[in-house]
C-alpha cells in the first residue's frame, strides 16, 4: 500500500510540475513548448569582466541556400526534351455478320478497329541542357534515337523551342541539338567543369525531367564512385559499354537521361545517363571531359569527328597474359583482326608513320597510363591534328613515339 501511494505521489507531482511550467509560460507570454521543440541552434550569453556580452552557437548551422541559389541560376539553361510523332488514329466500327450465311435469320455486330488518319502526339521525353549562347544543347543519344520523330525543348519558364539533331554519337551515348530559331536571341547556357578534379563525397546536384513528366526536378547527393565501367541497357533491349562514368547517390530517374550533373558552382561535371534497377540511389553520369571534345567538334565542323590512330588492338587482361606469357600486365597490345585483310597497323595511318608495329604494347598516351583505362577512352579526349606521345613496350624495351592524330 505504501509503495502504491509513493507511485501515486510521484506521478501527481510530475503532472503538477508540467501544469505549473506551462501556466508560467502562458503568464510570461513565452512559448516554452515551442522553444523546447525549436530546431534553431541553442544560444547562450557569455559575460566577462573584460568583454561585452556575446552569443555563442552550441550547434553548427548548416544552410541549404547555396544549393537553392545555384539551382535558381542554372535552371533557365536546363531543358526537358519533348518527343512528338505522327501516330495512327483508330476508330471502332461494327460489321454485321450473318451466321451460316443468314440461313437461320438474324445477324451479329462484330466490333473492329479501323485506321482513321494520324495525329501528332507526345511519345516520349528526356532531359538536356544548353552549352552555348546560340542554342547548342546536349542530351543522351537514346533520348533522340528515333529519326522519324520531332523534338523540341521545354524551358523552365514554360516556353518551347523546336530543335534539330545535329549529331548522334555512336560511341558515347551523347547527342548534340541545335535550336531551330530564326531570331538572333541569346540563350542561357551552362559552363563545363573538369571531371578530373572530382573527389569521393563531393556534393553534386542532378536536374532533369523525371519520368518525362516532372520537368526540372532537382535531387542532390554526393559522388559515390569514380571511373566505373558499366553495361547500360535500354527498354528496347539495346546495350552499350560505358567507361569511366561517375557514380552518384543523387536520384536519377527515368526521364532524367541527358540532364546535367552539377557541382555547387553550377558547372556541368557529367551527363546523367543510367540508374541501377537493382538498388536505390545508384546512378551514373558520363564525365564532362569525355563529351567536351564532341561538343567542340560539332561547333567547328557540324559533325562528330574523332581522332584516328590506326591500330587494331586488345586490352591486356589477366587471361591474355597467361595465354601468351606476357611480361607486361597492362596496356593495349597491337594485334591483327580475325580476317586476313584486318592488319594490326593500317598502312599510311598515324601509327604506321610513327613506326608502331604489330606486337607492340601501348602503355601510355600523353603520360596517361592504360593500366585502368582503355586506349579508346584516352584517344577520345584528344583533338584531331594534335601531336601526342605514346609509350610502347617492344621486346623488353620501352620506347616513346610521337604521333600526329588524323580525322577518322
Amino acid at each position: 500500500m505504501m509503495q502504491r501511494y509513493l507511485f501515486f505521489t510521484v506521478g501527481l507531482s510530475s503532472v503538477v510540475s508540467v501544469v505549473v511550467v506551462v501556466a508560467l509560460g502562458w503568464w510570461w507570454r513565452e512559448p516554452l513548448v515551442l522553444w523546447l521543440l525549436d530546431t534553431e541552434p541553442a544560444v547562450v550569453t557569455v559575460n566577462t569582466s573584460d568583454a561585452p556580452a556575446s552569443t555563442v552557437s552550441l550547434v553548427p548551422t548548416y544552410s541549404m541556400e547555396p544549393i537553392a541559389d545555384m539551382v535558381e541560376t542554372v535552371n533557365p539553361a536546363v531543358v526537358s526534351i519533348v518527343v512528338t510523332k505522327d501516330v495512327p488514329v483508330y476508330e471502332r466500327v461494327y460489321e454485321e455478320y450473318r451466321p451460316f450465311g443468314g440461313a437461320f435469320g438474324g445477324s451479329v455486330s462484330i466490333p473492329r478497329l479501323r485506321e482513321s488518319g494520324t495525329e501528332t502526339r507526345k511519345v516520349g521525353g528526356g532531359s538536356g541542357f544548353l552549352v552555348s549562347a546560340d542554342g547548342l544543347a546536349v542530351t543522351n543519344r537514346h533520348v533522340v534515337s528515333d529519326t522519324s520523330a520531332t523534338y523540341s525543348l521545354l524551358f523552365s519558364d514554360g516556353t518551347t523551342a523546336p530543335v534539330d539533331v545535329l549529331a548522334r554519337d555512336e560511341v558515347l551515348d551523347i547527342a548534340i541539338l541545335q535550336i531551330a530559331s530564326t531570331t538572333d536571341r541569346t540563350w542561357p547556357y551552362l559552363p563545363l567543369g573538369n571531371a578530373d578534379d572530382l573527389r569521393l563525397g563531393q556534393p553534386v546536384v542532378a536536374i532533369g525531367n523525371a519520368l518525362a513528366e516532372f520537368d526540372n526536378t532537382v535531387s542532390s547527393g554526393v559522388i559515390s564512385g569514380l571511373s566505373r565501367s558499366i553495361t547500360a541497357r535500354d527498354q528496347r533491349g539495346g546495350a552499350e559499354q560505358l567507361e569511366r562514368v561517375i557514380q552518384t547517390d543523387a536520384a536519377i530517374n527515368p526521364g532524367n537521361s541527358g540532364g546535367p550533373l552539377l557541382n555547387l558552382r553550377g558547372e556541368v561535371i557529367g551527363v546523367n545517363v543510367a540508374a541501377s534497377l537493382e538498388a536505390q540511389n545508384i546512378g551514373f553520369a558520363l564525365p564532362v571531359n569525355a563529351i567536351a571534345s564532341v561538343i567542340e567538334s560539332v561547333k567547328a565542323t557540324g559533325e562528330i569527328v574523332r581522332p584516328f590512330l590506326g591500330v587494331r588492338y586488345r586490352m591486356v587482361t589477366e587471361s591474355l597474359v597467361e595465354e601468351n606469357n606476357l611480361p607486361i600486365t597492362y596496356g593495349a597490345i597491337v594485334l591483327p583482326g580475325a580476317d586476313r585483310d584486318q592488319l594490326a597497323v593500317i598502312p599510311g595511318s598515324p601509327a604506321a608513320l610513327a613506326g608502331i608495329r604489330e606486337g607492340d604494347i601501348i602503355l601510355e598516351v600523353n603520360k596517361v597510363s592504360l593500366e585502368e583505362r582503355s586506349l579508346a577512352s584516352v584517344l577520345r579526349e584528344q583533338a584531331v591534328g594534335k601531336t601526342i606521345t605514346i609509350k610502347i613496350w617492344r621486346n623488353g624495351t620501352e620506347l616513346l613515339r610521337s604521333v600526329t592524330l588524323e580525322a577518322m
